[in-house]
């Protein structure tokens, strides 16, 4: 039987670092806590600094939860909040902790990946400091932040410019997309807060063997990316098998091609440097827009979270089943209770929370 579905959920030891690791003092302090409600299919939860000591006492470090099915299989990886202002990403990843059950195989979701920005505001799309949502047990509040991680978190100012130091990367940014976690993969053990939170989420995908790894996202409604799924090279075949299933249930997704050139990215530098399937996914959100006054981040009439949430959820089941049409039976997982689309639309997503 493969190795990788006998490795239990245990803590990682830290690959060593890589060479562009900057030794930087992060400030201490406790993660934002937030109202997360387990489901009974959690049968474990640990904190990231489990697999990077180093984030241990920051504000980076953020609560891990793992599913065990009966059945040996795949391994399964969510990411939610990587941006704490892409909330149907952070949504969706919460209901999956609430409501997944796996029968076969493992899941595990981060639905903060970036703790510290869930804490920040947004200088260029601000927007509350929480939304609420109405469930079964009444008003439940989560925390909405920023694209990126807190200044006073980051252990060093912005540099002037950005630019990741793989060999063919030809981006250079804005200094302040060095706190940008979906720009700083594979990380760094010792380095920023940002590089230290990438460092983390990769040693979760090695040490835990991960063979499908998704990251959870919002763009503009006018964006390129917004209704896309953005995949690594060597999966992009089981991304458009699963965007064939989600057209036919009337829900149209763009694909994409990861860059060779623009680095950083999870679903890039997740693929290479694992042996995981990665994916992102994109929905269009109301609040990623140039002037966020007046607009209302979970009822909007033509975006509604509810829409967006739906499509992030429908669009992890999709992949699930392509993956697992491709995959011999020992590496395929069954994860049960994920609503669907036209579900959670109807419904609300609050009626899929505690």
């Amino acid at each position: 039987m493969p190795r990788h579905i006998l490795l239990p959920f245990v803590t990682a030891a830290l690959l060593l670092p890589v060479a562009w690791a900057v030794q930087v003092p992060v400030p201490a302090g406790a993660p934002a806590v937030h109202d997360i409600r387990p489901g009974p299919g959690v049968t474990g939860t640990k904190m990231l600094s489990a697999y990077a000591p180093d984030l241990a006492n920051t504000p980076g470090d953020t609560t891990v939860y793992g599913f065990e099915g009966q059945e040996a299989g795949a391994t399964v990886f969510v990411a939610g909040g990587t941006h704490g202002n892409e909330i149907a990403g952070i949504m969706a990843a919460i209901v999956l902790v609430e409501r997944a059950r796996v029968k076969q195989g493992r899941l595990i979701v981060v639905p903060h990946a970036n703790n510290s920005a869930i804490t920040d505001v947004d200088p260029e799309r601000p927007g509350p400091p929480a939304i609420t949502v109405t469930t079964p047990s009444g008003e439940r509040r989560f925390l909405y932040g920023s694209r990126r991680t807190k200044p006073s978190h980051q252990g060093a100012p912005d540099p002037r410019t950005y630019r990741h130091p793989h060999p063919k990367a030809d981006e250079t940014l804005e200094g302040a997309e060095a706190r940008n976690l979906n720009r700083a993969y594979p990380g760094a053990a010792g380095g920023t807060l940002t590089q230290r939170i990438a460092h983390g989420i990769m040693q979760v995908l090695t040490t835990e063997q991960v063979s499908v790894a998704f990251d959870f996202h919002e763009a503009g409604p006018e964006s390129r990316l917004a209704w896309m799924v953005v995949a690594n090279p060597k999966n992009l075949e089981t991304a458009a098998s699963a965007l064939f299933d989600l057209e036919a249930m009337g829900l149209t997704m763009k694909l994409e091609r990861s860059s060779e050139t623009f680095r950083g990215l999870s679903h890039r530098e997740w693929g290479d440097a694992t042996q995981a399937e990665a994916y992102l996914f994109e929905t269009p959100s109301p609040s990623m827009v140039n002037d966020t006054a007046g607009v209302d981040f979970v009822n909007d009439p033509k975006l509604p979270l509810a829409k967006r949430v739906g499509g992030q959820l429908a669009t992890f089941a999709a992949v699930l089943a392509a993956h697992n049409s491709g995959a011999p039976p020992a590496l395929r997982t069954a994860i049960d209770g994920v609503p669907s689309m036209a579900e959670v639309e109807r419904a609300g997503v609050g009626a899929f929370l505690r």
